[in-house]
C-alpha cells in the first residue's frame, strides 16, 4: 500500500472552497488525518518505536509482526484497525499533545478534534467513579485539592470505587467484569459469566427501590447477548455533601447539594454520558403533600446536568411495576437509546 500523502484526504480529490467545506468527523476522516500525520513525520523505523513504545498501542494482527507490514500505512492500521470514533479522537489528541508531529499536520488533527468536541457530551475525563453503596454514606475528603484527588476515610467497605481512566469507547460491562475479577482476586478458571453474575448481585445490593430493581434487571437481560455493551452503573455519586439533609436543617446552614447520587449512569463513550432517574413521590412531595420546592430543585438539577453535556431520562416509579407491559416498555426504551447513541 502506498505511503504517499494525498492532499485533502477526507474531502476528496479537489480542494473545496471554505463555503463548501463541511468537516465530517468519522472513522474515515480521523484515520486519514492520523495516518498522514504519522506517515509524513516519521521514518518506518521511528514509526514502529512511536506506536509501540511511546504511545504504547497494542498490535492487533496476531499472525504477523509489525516488521512484516508492507508499508507505514499498514503498520498504523495493524494497531488501529476497527477502532471507533472516540478511540481515534483520543489518539489524535495524543498525537497533538505528546508526539513531535510535523507542524503542518497538526492543523487537520486539531480541526477534527475541535469539531468532535463541538458535537456535545461532557468535556473532561471521568475520575473517581464512586457507586453502588450498600451501607452507610462514605466519608470523603480531598487528599490533594490541586489535583482533585480524593480519599474515602470512612465507610469505604460499603461502596465501590472505579479509579481507572474510562476509555474513549466508554465503560462496558465486560471491562467492569475484568476490574471486578482483579479487585476480588477471582481465579482465572472462574468464567466471565460467573464473575459477571457476582458483580450483578453486588450491584443489586445497592438498590432498595423495587422500581429501580425492575429497570436494572431488564437492562441486565441485554448482557445475555454480549457483555461488551455499556454497563448500567447504579447509585453513582455526583456531588458530595459531608452532611445529610437532617444535619443541614439542624445547623440552619445552606441547603444540601441537589441530587448527590444518580440512580443510574451509562457511559456510552468517555463523553456521552446518560443519567437515568427513577422518581418516587419523595422527588416531588413531602409525605402526601405536593412540594413545588422539591420539584423545582429536581428540574433545576436536570438543567444543570444537561448544560454540562449529560443526557437525563426519568421514569416514574409507578411505570416500573414489574408487569410484562412495564418490562417491555423499559426494553424498548433501552433499544431506542442504544440506536440513538450508535
Amino acid at each position: 500500500m502506498s505511503d504517499s500523502v494525498p492532499p485533502w484526504p477526507w474531502w476528496g480529490a479537489s480542494e473545496p472552497t471554505p463555503s463548501q467545506a463541511r468537516l465530517v468527523v468519522s472513522t474515515r476522516t480521523l484515520s486519514a488525518a492520523i495516518e498522514e500525520a504519522l506517515i509524513g513525520t516519521f521514518t518506518r523505523a521511528a514509526l514502529e518505536v512511536v506506536l509501540a513504545e511511546e504511545l504504547r498501542l497494542t498490535w492487533n494482527d496476531s499472525e504477523h509482526a509489525p516488521s512484516s507490514a508492507e508499508s507505514k500505512r499498514d503498520v498504523i492500521r495493524g494497531y488501529t484497525a476497527g477502532w471507533s470514533v472516540p478511540e481515534l479522537v483520543a489518539l489524535a489528541s495524543r498525537l497533538a499533545a505528546e508526539v513531535a508531529v510535523a507542524p503542518h499536520f497538526l492543523g487537520p488533527l486539531r480541526e477534527l478534534i475541535s469539531e468532535y468536541e463541538r458535537g456535545g457530551g461532557v468535556v473532561g475525563p471521568t475520575k473517581n467513579l464512586i457507586f453502588a453503596a450498600n451501607g452507610p454514606k462514605p466519608e470523603i475528603v480531598l487528599r490533594d485539592a490541586v489535583n482533585n484527588d480524593i480519599e474515602i476515610v470512612a465507610n469505604a467497605d460499603y461502596c465501590l470505587v472505579y479509579a481507572e481512566p474510562v476509555p474513549p469507547e466508554g465503560l462496558s460491562f465486560a471491562r467492569l467484569i475484568q476490574w471486578w475479577r482483579e479487585r476480588e482476586a477471582v481465579p482465572r478458571d472462574v468464567s466471565d459469566r460467573e464473575v459477571g453474575l457476582r458483580l450483578h448481585n453486588r450491584f443489586l445490593e445497592s438498590l432498595d427501590s423495587p422500581p429501580e430493581r425492575v429497570l436494572f434487571e431488564v437492562y441486565a437481560g441485554r448482557y445475555k447477548a454480549s457483555f461488551d455493551i455499556p454497563a448500567l452503573i447504579p447509585q453513582v455519586y455526583l456531588h458530595y455533601d459531608p452532611y445529610d439533609q437532617r444535619m443541614r436543617r439542624a445547623l440552619k446552614g445552606p441547603a444540601p447539594l441537589a441530587r448527590q447520587r444518580m440512580d443510574f449512569l451509562l457511559l456510552f463513550t468517555d463523553r456521552r454520558r446518560v443519567v437515568i432517574e427513577v422518581d418516587g413521590k419523595q422527588h416531588y412531595a413531602d409525605g402526601t403533600t405536593a412540594s413545588p420546592s422539591r420539584y423545582a430543585a429536581m428540574v433545576s438539577e436536570d438543567r444543570r446536568l444537561r448544560l454540562a453535556g449529560y443526557e437525563v431520562y426519568r421514569f416514574g416509579g409507578n411505570e416500573l411495576n414489574g408487569t410484562p407491559a412495564s418490562k417491555a416498555m423499559v426494553e424498548d426504551f433501552f433499544e431506542q437509546l442504544t440506536e440513538r447513541m450508535a
